[in-house]
């Protein structure tokens, strides 16, 4: 029986470096019937029981929590096996009583004192309050309520930005394949830097990764959302037959270590630098890969195996962004497709109110207290003209964010500015200048970096002037004007 690898992230926690996820649980009950959670449980302790003893879930995967619950209960609390979950709130205010309120039913659905590894997602880093989340959910770490902190689809900016401004995050779950290689630029820079390590999933992309698909033509629809969602990444690498081009060359591999297509889909991403464990779903009491997943620890990829892969890749187009963008900005790589009418619905985190005597003229309130002291708003529109003030990196009243990294502080930056144009009626695409202030001229390679993340192709005007000094530990300021054009 060969050995399934483990490997430990930190002294709270070693996995398996495959993961049984548990997505599959919500397609298979979104019929509103729950699984029998016994049944699912006896699945679960199959794969537990034959070393693929980490599980991964989260608050939006039906009953998976329940069902991994049940299997827990049937271990020593020093000997059961690990289990990952998500936490996926609304935007809004993130304070300590919303924050434990969610972990707190995590821990009770999973019936545990404590998460192994609680994950967050944030549907759209323009509300900040996701900084302010994951610095509650730190405290929650100290106290031991949560063994270590994970996110889930953070890009490299924005997990950069919450290491830089101290929190404690140990992993980033981001999809990753042959098709998806995002996870191997950017992201791979901040996991050496900071020490992080990247769960993937998505690495069989649903099962299109596999013999059964392997000179097939496309199907005109699939049965299930995980499938939904890689079909769309075929799209946008190519097609059809571009992936065809990739699985025809996983398969000549495939053959020749006498393993699968899915076991050389999972090892090329396991081998990655920074990928501690990749997670291959399994949808409970239908089916077992386990012997099949052993597997992947039977060999290795050579480097005659490496030039067939990048002479296929060679063909094919690269998905839009970086890791996590399909959830947040077009084209929307996702089971459900569009995702602007789900993004649209997000509340502001700006109070908009109108000019004593100037009903037309609105203006965007951060909550900053200098707005008051000083007698100015964050942003204010006139007509299709939105003018935002210096805008430096404060969460909440007053708090510096990301000391000493003026890359980090330029990312929230932009983030807060793009958040008051959005509030004002406005978008990204209408902002035409920017002004960039820097106290020191050596930070402008890792402003201008963040600058151009987000608007690289829009290129509004813009100018960057290097200043004596600014307030507190504020390494960069930047203002904004926008016009709305609609189009």
């Amino acid at each position: 029986m060969t050995q399934i690898e483990r490997k430990r992230l930190s002294d709270r926690l070693e996995i398996s470096r495959v993961v049984t996820g548990l997505w599959q649980v919500a397609d298979m009950e979104r019929t509103g019937k729950p699984l029998d959670a016994v049944k699912a449980a006896g699945h679960l302790q199959a794969y537990a029981d034959g070393g693929f003893s980490t599980f991964d879930m989260a608050d939006h995967y039906g009953s998976a929590e329940i069902i991994t619950g049940c299997l827990l209960q049937r271990y020593e609390t020093t000997t059961r096996p690990i289990a990952f979950t998500k936490w996926c709130p609304p935007p809004g205010p993130m304070t300590a009583d919303i924050v434990r309120a969610g972990v707190q039913n995590r821990l009770d659905r999973l019936g545990v004192a404590r998460v192994d590894l609680l994950q967050f997602h944030w549907w759209s880093f323009e509300h900040p309050a996701w900084l302010d989340a994951l610095h509650e959910l730190a405290a929650l770490r100290l106290e031991g309520v949560i063994g270590e902190i994970g996110v889930t689809n953070f890009n490299a900016a924005h997990l950069h930005l919450a290491l830089a401004d101290g929190v404690p995050i140990l992993t980033n779950q981001v999809v990753c394949s042959l098709l998806d290689r995002r996870a191997a630029g950017p992201l791979a820079e901040t996991c050496a830097k900071w020490g992080v390590h990247l769960l993937a999933y998505g690495t069989i992309c649903g099962g299109f990764l596999s013999e059964r698909w392997l000179d097939k033509p496309e199907p005109r629809e699939v049965a299930d959302w995980s499938k939904m969602k890689y079909q769309r990444f075929i799209g946008a690498i190519g097609g059809w037959d571009v992936y065809q081009d990739i699985l025809k060359a996983t398969a000549r591999i495939a053959d020749k270590h006498g393993v699968s297509i899915t076991n050389v889909a999972s090892r090329w991403v396991l081998e990655l630098d920074h990928v501690a464990g990749v997670i291959i779903g399994i949808r409970p009491g239908e089916n077992d890969h386990r012997a099949d997943n052993e597997k992947l620890f039977s060999f290795t990829l050579d480097d005659e195996d490496h030039d067939q892969f990048e002479a296929a890749f060679a063909t094919t187009g690269s998905i839009p962004g970086d890791c996590g963008d399909e959830y947040r900005k077009p084209p929307f790589l996702t089971a459900s497709g569009d995702l602007s009418h789900h993004l649209s619905e997000i509340p502001s985190a700006f109070e908009i109110d109108t000019v004593p005597g100037r009903p037309n003229v609105r203006r965007a309130l951060s909550g900053s207290k200098w707005e008051d002291i000083a007698g100015y708003c964050r942003a204010r529109r006139i007509g299709d003209r939105i003018l935002v003030s210096g805008t430096t990196a404060t969460a909440g009243i007053d708090r510096v964010v990301a000391r000493g990294d003026a890359g980090a502080q330029a990312t929230y930056i932009l983030d807060k500015i793009i958040g008051a144009v959005s509030a004002l009626g406005g978008a990204v695409e209408d902002i035409v200048r920017t002004r960039i202030f820097l106290t020191n001229i050596a930070d402008t390679p890792a402003v201008s970096a963040a600058h151009g993340r987000v608007f690289g192709v829009l290129k509004p005007a813009n100018t960057l002037i290097a200043i004596d000094n600014l307030a507190d530990d504020y390494l960069v300021e930047i203002e904004a004007e926008a016009i709305v054009t609609g189009s």
